[in-house]
């Protein structure tokens, strides 16, 4: 089964199902044709989400590796809402718990964390692990390729 966002319409508030391909567009709700905004938020995923939305995105995607108990990885989360926001269109943000996937974090090596990687067309093109300010993050995502 394919993953897809269920989103309320802002206008009408019907849900409307968005493709993993299409979480960083603009589109139209099933019903009355109102403007959906772009995904806005970081979005926890499990393995079968993250590997659809990874190969699927076009456009960037900062993974949060994180686990609820990691103080550095709370004191990230806020910065990556608003990163999430900034970048609202043009790069998605995820998040995945190393608790509740960990065939997922051993796949990418995660050791420490938190622990970011960006991904652009499939591939892993950046990697950090510890804190980061949120503008050396959002250059991560502007630049992708250049990491």
């Amino acid at each position: 089964m394919s993953f897809s966002l269920l989103t309320a319409c802002p206008e009408c508030g019907t849900s409307n199902r968005i493709p993993a391909a299409h979480l960083s567009h603009r589109g139209r709700c099933g019903k009355c044709k109102a403007l959906l905004p772009a995904l806005s938020k970081a979005l926890p995923v499990d393995a079968a989400a993250f590997a659809e939305i990874i190969q699927k995105s076009p456009v960037p995607i900062l993974v949060d590796f994180w686990a609820s108990w990691c103080g550095p990885c709370q004191m990230a989360a806020p910065e990556l809402e608003l990163l999430a926001q900034e970048m609202s269109g043009h790069a998605l943000v995820l998040k995945v718990d190393t608790e509740a996937e960990p065939a997922l974090a051993a796949q990418f090596r995660i050791q420490s964390i938190p622990n970011f990687h960006v991904f652009f067309r499939g591939n892993v093109i950046h990697q950090q692990a510890g804190l980061a300010p949120r503008a050396v993050m959002k250059s991560w995502l502007t630049k992708p390729g250049d990491s």
